[in-house]
């Protein structure tokens, strides 16, 4: 039988080195799908239970493996179901290829089923290649150049094949007028600043008496080089939300992670800083940055059209992370005076005294942070976490402490829910013989994760490591928006959009076959944590927790929004009066777009 253009796609996609191709089957894809049995299922293919699961699969396992991350979805509402988990992969800058089936070329432009203009759907999320093959000869310089876009830009692609075309003959392009040949290879390259521009960062850096780092996603290849700097200047170092795994927390000087979900430490860092030193991150809030003007700073970031967006920078290096440190750290001057650093170690030590109190107050029936805090000292030191969005993320921010070679991402720029159970089911392809923890709260489960506990059950048996470690926060309530209404509002909750059906999902996870424990009570966490985590297969905790756990961003005044939690646990009396009065006075003014006034900020401790 002569080769058919589908039997090419999937051959060229083996030559790439693609292992594993997440999807899910649709007439619109008969052709792959026939070529997918002919191939003996190389590159393997992994069925989701909805399209937007196969494209958060296939980001969690880019995310998490480094590698091409491929989905596969028929035409119409398959290739639109694609949409938000690709929209994941651009707003994080994870390398993600689409494949997407088209109706017949025949029928197009006759209104026909399933007939959507593809082009325009996807022209911006997958803005820097999409492509659609219309004859043989196209392939393989689409497939080939969406591909090395994906992975020289950091972004998803897409590729979109009429069925027809699919069944066609494979035919190369020519030697010949009109033809486009391609190539396989993609050689690395690394991008490095001037030896000018590394001379003035340099000036900045070593003029510096209180320097603070921020490290990115785009740092994690260079861990053992910021830690040096970071000795070498006396610097303290915050995290962006997708740099949580690029430094260990065990460091005395890593303050943990910045923002609305950061810690107090790391607003400290960057409000009493001197000088800011970025390394591979876009964190966009800059309220959560030094006041401007009252630090020097400089940038290194890979991508020049990123480059100087969040803070005036006066040295901008455009280059990657560790080729670049590589050739600043011989102009750096090592610091003799270690006050600064010491202040740093001392807040840290204190933040994390409030964060064991706070995990410690009881609630009704149990405290959303002590989940956490009882995860993080039973995690292996090769455990990868993904976390959803939601209050659940303030957990995950701020009570696991990264160690060892722990990775952990979520979806920090789009902050969809929906992505902490395929995220995981993705990093599990990509790391088969290590363990992997989920952390998800209700909203996100019934939204996404229970589906998907259908995927995890299904091939758990090729993973080396079948632990998969789900664990639901089931507080009945869709929290971080309920507690964004309190602050922003007064108003204490919304049923109506707010309230959840109580599920058991642990209950849920037993139906299929996988280990379900559900927790009603405080001294019973750590012992389900820990029959997860030694269980031959994926398991669901389930914590029913109390949603009257506040998520305070890491600048309020901790010990009245103490006192303020304490209150309501205890069941005040006016428990609405409370709310307005103690957490709205004392959040409202620091959520993202609320500017502090000189006062407020003066009247902190």
């Amino acid at each position: 039988m002569s080769e058919q253009v589908s039997d090419y796609i999937l051959a060229r996609l083996r030559e790439w080195g693609v292992e594993r191709v997440f999807g899910y089957p649709g007439d619109g894809i008969n052709g792959l799908l026939a070529a997918w049995e002919r191939a003996g299922d190389q590159p393997r293919f992994i069925q989701s239970r909805h399209e937007e699961m196969s494209a958060f699969e296939a980001v969690g396992y880019a995310k998490f493996s480094g590698r091409l991350g491929v989905c596969v979805a028929t035409s119409g509402p398959g290739a639109i179901h694609l949409l938000n988990g690709l929209y994941d992969a651009k707003l994080d800058h994870v390398p993600v290829l689409a494949i997407v089936g088209q109706t017949a070329r025949s029928a197009m432009g006759g209104a026909y089923q399933q007939e959507v203009d593809l082009h325009t759907l996807f022209k911006d999320v997958a803005s820097e290649f999409v492509e659609t093959v219309t004859v043989p000869e196209q392939l393989p310089n689409v497939l080939d150049r969406a591909i090395r876009t994906a992975y020289a830009r950091r972004a998803p692609t897409a590729v979109i094949v009429h069925g027809d075309v699919q069944e066609l003959d494979y035919s190369p392009p020519t030697h010949a007028f009109k033809m486009v040949p391609s190539s396989l290879d993609r050689s690395g390259w690394q991008a490095v600043p001037s030896d000018g521009s590394l001379a003035r960062a340099a000036e900045v850096l070593n003029a510096g008496k209180k320097v603070a780092i921020l490290a990115g996603q785009g740092a994690a290849g260079a861990r053992g080089e910021v830690e040096q700097v970071a000795e070498i200047l006396g610097a303290g170092v915050a995290k962006a939300l997708l740099g949580m795994d690029v430094l260990s927390d065990e460091l005395p000087y890593v303050t943990g992670s910045i923002g609305l979900l950061g810690t107090r430490p790391s607003y400290e860092l960057m409000r009493d800083c001197d000088t800011l030193l970025t390394i591979g991150s876009n964190f966009p809030y800059s309220q959560f940055l030094p006041e401007f003007g009252t630090a020097r700073a400089v940038q290194i970031e890979i991508d020049p059209h990123l480059a100087g967006l969040r803070y005036p920078y006066e040295v901008n290096l455009i280059g990657d992370a560790r080729a670049t440190l590589l050739r600043l750290i011989p102009l750096l001057e090592r610091k003799d005076k270690r006050g600064w650093q010491s202040q740093v170690i001392a807040n840290v030590e204190r933040w994390k005294e409030v964060m064991a109190r706070r995990a410690a107050v009881s609630a009704d029936p149990v405290n959303p942070e002590h989940v956490a805090r009882a995860l993080s000292p039973l995690l292996p030191d090769d455990a990868i976490l993904t976390s959803d969005s939601g209050s659940v993320a303030n957990w995950y921010a701020r009570h696991i402490t990264m160690r060892g070679t722990m990775r952990g991402s979520l979806s920090g720029t789009l902050a969809t829910m929906g992505c902490g159970v395929p995220y995981a089911i993705g990093a599990k392809f990509a790391h088969p013989n290590r363990p992997v923890v989920a952390l998800v709260g209700d909203g996100a489960m019934q939204m996404n994760g229970m589906a998907e506990l259908i995927t995890a059950a299904k091939y758990q048996h090729q993973w080396e490591d079948p632990r998969l470690v789900v664990g639901v926060w089931n507080n009945r309530d869709l929290n971080q928006v309920t507690w964004e209404l309190r602050a922003m509002g007064g108003s204490p909750q919304f049923l109506p959009s707010q309230e959840l059906p109580d599920v058991s999902y642990a209950a849920f996870g037993r139906l299929l076959g996988l280990t379900g424990i559900r927790v009603e009570k405080p001294d019973e966490v750590e012992d389900a944590w820990r029959q997860a985590l030694a269980a031959k297969g994926p398991a669901v905790v389930e914590f029913v927790t109390d949603p009257a756990v506040p998520p305070i961003p890491p600048h309020a005044d901790w010990d009245q929004i103490e006192s303020t939690a304490a209150a309501i646990l205890k069941g005040d009396t006016d428990r609405k009066a409370v709310l307005r009065q103690g957490i709205k006075a004392k959040v409202q003014e620091f959520l993202p777009g609320k500017k502090k006034s000189g006062a407020a900020q003066e009247r902190e401790p």
